[in-house]
């Protein structure tokens, strides 16, 4: 589903006029409902992949393929379409609106397609899914009303609501407790096989990596492979 081929990102830089490199020849498979956790230490690069891996940003070499197709034969529309529709995104910020309920921050992702306005299931879908992750009391409520855990599985929801085939999670555990933490880590594994999402995770928690497994390690912008579970 998803290929890295030698991709590559450098940054210009004034010091050196080859510019710093931050990733270095990273290649990459990603299957249907794969899961894999990238490790490494604050600033190795690991939300600079996953943005490339996203279609957030563009690498200065090598190829990132999505069904074969190389992103970046795509225009800024095109990759628009496919982050709404084939990639959802959790952050370590839930970035929900606050002037919003939690149904209509889970909904946001279905408005962005114009030309496909939200149907009817897409509500149903919503309302399931906050159901899931134990949120079905707060439907109505506004983010500034629930804990930093809760806020953090309405924007795992809301990245799962256009049903994207991958799930990508940077530092999704980052601003929480150690309960609310494995709450998400188990929330992420959960759905990763219900349904049937690719998902990437990035962190520095080795306890996150661990209990989801299949590890592989970032440094010197290098990926390479760890201790799988």
């Amino acid at each position: 589903m998803l290929e890295l081929v030698r991709v590559g990102k450098s940054y210009p830089s004034a010091q050196d006029d080859n510019g710093v490199r931050v990733l270095k020849d990273i290649s990459l498979k990603i299957e249907r409902a794969q899961s894999l956790v990238i490790v490494g230490p604050s600033g190795c690069g690991k939300s600079t992949l996953l943005n490339i891996i996203g279609a957030l940003d563009r690498p200065t070499s090598g190829q990132v393929l999505f069904d074969g197709l190389d992103l970046a034969s795509l225009d800024e529309k095109q990759l628009a379409q496919i982050r709404n529709r084939q990639i959802g995104f959790v952050f370590q910020l839930h970035h929900l609106l606050p002037q919003c309920t939690v149904l209509e921050n889970v909904l946001v992702p279905t408005l962005a397609d114009k030309s496909h306005p939200p149907r009817p299931e897409i509500h149903t879908r919503a309302v399931e899914l906050l159901e899931r992750v134990g949120l079905k009391e707060f439907l109505l409520r506004r983010p500034g009303e629930l804990s930093g855990g809760q806020r953090q599985r309405v924007a795992v929801v809301r990245a799962l609501i256009n049903k994207p085939r991958l799930l990508l999670a940077d530092e999704p555990t980052g601003s929480l407790d150690k309960q609310a933490s494995e709450n998400i880590a188990d929330l992420l594994i959960e759905l990763n096989r219900s349904e049937q999402v690719a998902l990437i995770v990035v962190t520095h928690s080795l306890e996150l990596a661990a209990r989801i497994g299949n590890v592989m390690e970032l440094r010197d912008g290098l990926l390479t492979s760890g201790k799988s579970r």
